[in-house]
């Protein structure tokens, strides 16, 4: 699960929480950055759920939860705790510089828009909430989950396409063995 990946250690001190880089912050605990899509996905507001509904036991393994996402603070931290991930820490990068640092680029036609990716899209349900208003990010941009531990990749996911449903947990509980 560990990768060749490798994000320098200036590029992780660019970010912070709690007044701590990313980088600062992985030699207390695993960080779990949670790259989303943009927030009027069908598929980001899934992860925003698995999140939710696995939070307390990827925190009891001592691994704590930044979402990375493109909208501006207020906006994202609405969102977030409308989602019932209220406290948890999340950093904007409108300009998706963190994203790149980390691998993620924009979505191929087949990875957003492939018929795999259809089906569960209507699974999930459209709603014209998803459309329309305010801006919602790159809607090519693909999400990724990775676990940083004393400034390294320890574990990645990296979505083949939009649609892709990893489990959090797992993930956090690989790390923490």
């Amino acid at each position: 699960m560990a990768t060749s990946l490798r994000v320098s250690k200036e590029n992780l001190e660019r970010y912070e929480v709690d007044n701590k880089s990313l980088y600062a912050l992985s030699f207390e605990n695993p960080v779990m950055l949670v790259f989303l899509r943009h927030l009027g996905c069908v598929f980001c507001r899934e992860a925003l759920r698995d999140v939710a509904a696995q939070r307390a036991k990827i925190e009891e393994t001592g691994v704590m939860i930044v979402l990375i996402h493109m909208e501006e603070v207020a906006l994202a931290r609405a969102f977030v705790e409308k989602y019932g991930l209220a406290g948890v820490h999340h950093v904007s990068d409108p300009d998706r510089k963190l994203y790149a640092q980390f691998g993620l680029a924009k979505g191929t036609i087949s990875q957003l828009f492939g018929l795999r990716t259809l089906v569960r899209g209507m699974k999930q349900g459209v709603s014209l909430e998803q459309f329309g208003g305010s801006s919602f990010g790159d809607a090519f941009q693909m999400p990724g989950v990775f676990i940083i531990r004393e400034g390294e990749i320890a574990a990645e996911y990296v979505h083949r396409t939009v649609s892709d449903r990893p489990d959090y947990y797992d993930l956090a509980a690989y790390c923490t063995i």
